[in-house]
């Protein structure tokens, strides 16, 4: 097992564990979907996949099929995805992906909270190379044959499936996304949730006090209401 099974076994444990945050991150990702692609799921396969994640999450049915209503009025502002580069204390490098429907106020935010914990915003490409954007689908196991998948996946980008307690987990690129949805969905394998991580390329290792000052920050950058997602290549 490679470095996408490693950074999936940390970040288990960690972050998103607030129920109102995820939802709160689901609808913006409901939003985004429905204004780039429209409301029904059947047709838009962005929507599709944020669905699938919200049921993961257990969010309530009823609260996803009001964010879809809410989505499609066209009084409705959409949100822009947005992604903040920058160093945390101690050199460790970290990334901020955002949607945001004020990007003066986010970057204004982002910037203060970089600089009162002790790093420092950078600009677009600083530390993204540091990183490889990949991307990740959860189904469940059904008694499926893990390197017989595999080998099937290879051809659609896969680079790594493995079994978990909860279900078979599949990571390639980025770009890959696409194709892997559109093969698991084709042969009916049940998709439990998708999404997508930046795995760094190389981590910095930090000691006991240190961790304690990086975590202040990142605590307080996913507590942000316009945070998506923050990753740093702390080992």
């Amino acid at each position: 097992m490679g470095r996408a099974f490693e950074f999936r076994k940390e970040r288990k444990f960690k972050r998103w564990g607030q129920m109102a945050k995820t939802f709160t991150r689901i609808g913006k990702d409901i939003v985004i979907a429905v204004k780039a692609g429209g409301p029904d799921p059947t047709t838009n396969s962005k929507l599709r996949a944020v669905i699938q994640n919200a049921k993961a999450a257990n969010m309530p049915k009823d609260n996803v099929e009001r964010a879809i209503k809410r989505a499609s009025d066209k009084d409705q502002s959409s949100y822009k995805e947005l992604v903040f580069e920058g160093y945390g204390p101690h050199g460790v490098a970290v990334i901020v992906e955002t949607a945001t429907d004020n990007n003066n106020r986010t970057v204004a935010d982002l910037r203060s909270n970089f600089s009162k914990y002790g790093g420092s915003l950078g600009t677009s490409g600083s530390v993204e190379f540091m990183f490889d954007h990949m991307c990740n689908f959860k189904i469940e196991t059904n008694n499926l044959d893990v390197e017989e998948l595999e080998l099937e996946l290879i051809d659609f980008g896969a680079e790594e499936v493995f079994e978990e307690e909860d279900g078979i987990y599949i990571s390639g690129a980025f770009e890959s996304y696409g194709s892997l949805q559109k093969y698991l969905e084709e042969k009916e394998f049940s998709i439990i949730s998708s999404g997508f991580d930046r795995i760094p390329n190389n981590t910095k290792e930090l000691t006991e006090e240190q961790v304690a000052d990086l975590d202040k920050l990142l605590e307080k950058l996913e507590d942000h209401d316009d945070v998506q997602q923050v990753f740093a290549n702390m080992a």
